[in-house]
């Protein structure tokens, strides 16, 4: 039989079991900050059929998703976790309880050309919080102010989530009497960051149809730079224009001052009207986070305020926000960037028990007790040398080992050996449980990244 090169495709993460670790203890930090915050687990399936999942996609979503046939089944597989969770609200509507706040942790994926920090498969790591027929902009300021506290602590600093709202921009063009264009030019404007102001007025101009005055004024206008303050005191100059553009003047200036009082200090949120989100169904306050020493990768964390996401599944006014982080590509920014914390502790397992007799009994009893006392405990039985079994704990940085002969068992003793200082010691079982606790402890202290 012929053998098959194993490979794996491009643009699919597949992590060894240390960074793969390091990856775990990064989800469980967003699952207990967003069960602080009163958010429920949630998971819905990664294949959905094609028509529920491109009911309201279109543009670029539609371009990027995987779609096809089995049997007679048009499917495709989740591009986001928003989208679903519309379906999912709507099919459950009677079950639920509102507001709605829910988290979720799973992959998505999006056949676009795999690059830097960019994959086809990738975790998605979610809150947004449905409300039934209304929902209080509080909840458009609380959003972002978790992500805050969670890129805390994980021991970010150095990061900006920067805040726009579309009822300005969807106000500013209808202003320009481009309201007919002005989804296409929210999409141009949003790849400023990647393409530059150059690139973005000639595909305003040759793609968009503009005239060089009206795309120079769109820059002009997005341009607007400062503090929050200053940028909300210019954007009241075009006020009473326009209806859309004054509300969504007034919803910022609300997002912006709910946003300090949730304990987010100026230097990680921006009010920034390049934000557009380059999704067809975010309504009002749209927001993007960079990590502000790799601004090349681009938004880590991104979302906004969405009205009528689920009026393609119900006739009932389901209106949310939330917010994203890309998990993957966040991962995959920190390792390159030797940003992860190498003494967290990523061993599958805290002690290796190695017995020294024939009878395995007292072993297995000692390992069961170790578990019942909360130590993860791995029994090893292969029939290696000494040497060997010594060296399979250090490479999976197992820190303690356990040696359990015909003497400790006599005694009533335990041999404990701390891997990392190279000392062994003979205690008793209780003194034992405890050095391992104490170990444990010391290696779970400070937070995931340096």
């Amino acid at each position: 039989m012929a053998q098959i090169r194993p490979h794996t495709l491009s643009g699919f993460m597949e992590l060894l079991p240390a960074p793969q670790a390091q990856m775990e203890a990064i989800m469980d930090i967003l699952r207990k900050t967003y069960s602080l915050y009163g958010f429920c687990a949630l998971d819905t399936p990664a294949i959905e059929a094609a028509d529920v999942l491109l009911a309201k996609g279109g543009g670029e979503t539609e371009k990027q998703i995987y779609r096809f046939q089995k049997g007679d089944s048009d499917l495709a597989l989740r591009f986001d976790l928003t989208v679903p969770l519309a379906k999912y609200v709507a099919l459950h509507y009677n079950e639920l309880s509102f507001p709605f706040r829910r988290y979720q942790i799973g992959k998505v994926y999006r056949g676009e050309r795999a690059q830097r920090g960019r994959f086809r498969e990738f975790y998605q790591a979610d809150i947004d919080i449905i409300g039934d027929g209304k929902l209080s902009i509080v909840n458009e300021a609380e959003i972002p102010s978790i992500i805050y506290r969670t890129f805390r602590t994980m021991g970010l600093r150095r990061f900006q989530i920067r805040v726009n709202n579309r009822k300005i921009l969807n106000g500013f063009y209808a202003m320009l009497g481009l309201s007919e264009k002005s989804g296409d030019i929210m999409r141009t404007v949003d790849k400023l960051d990647k393409i530059g102001p150059e690139k973005v007025a000639e595909i305003l101009i040759d793609d968009c149809g503009l005239m060089r005055e009206l795309a120079d004024e769109i820059l002009r206008f997005i341009a607007i730079r400062g503090t929050n303050d200053e940028v909300l005191s210019s954007l009241h100059g075009y006020c009473g224009r326009n209806e859309t553009f004054d509300q969504g003047l007034g919803e910022l200036e609300t997002v912006t001052k709910y946003l300090a009082a949730f304990g987010v200090p100026e230097e990680n949120f921006a009010v920034d009207l390049t934000i557009a989100r380059g999704l067809d169904y975010y309504t009002g306050t749209v927001y993007e986070t960079t990590l502000l020493d790799h601004p090349e990768i681009g938004s880590v964390c991104s979302g906004g305020r969405y009205d009528n996401l689920a009026a393609y599944y119900t006739d009932r006014q389901l209106p949310g926000v939330g917010i994203s982080i890309g998990l993957t590509r966040l991962f995959y920014v920190l390792s390159e960037q030797n940003m992860l914390n190498e003494n967290w502790n990523t061993a599958p397992a805290d002690v290796l028990v190695l017995p020294m007799t024939d009878d395995l009994t007292p072993a297995i009893e000692l390992a069961t007790e170790l578990r019942q006392k909360g130590i993860r405990t791995q029994l090893y039985t292969e029939a290696k040398k000494f040497k060997a079994k010594i060296q399979y704990a250090d490479k999976l940085s197992i820190p303690y080992v356990i040696f359990l002969g015909e003497d400790e068992i006599a005694a009533g003793t335990l041999s404990v050996k701390d891997l990392k200082a190279g000392e062994q010691v003979s205690v008793s079982r209780e003194n034992a449980i405890n050095i391992i606790l104490d170990g444990i402890a010391r290696s779970h202290q400070g937070t995931i990244l340096k």
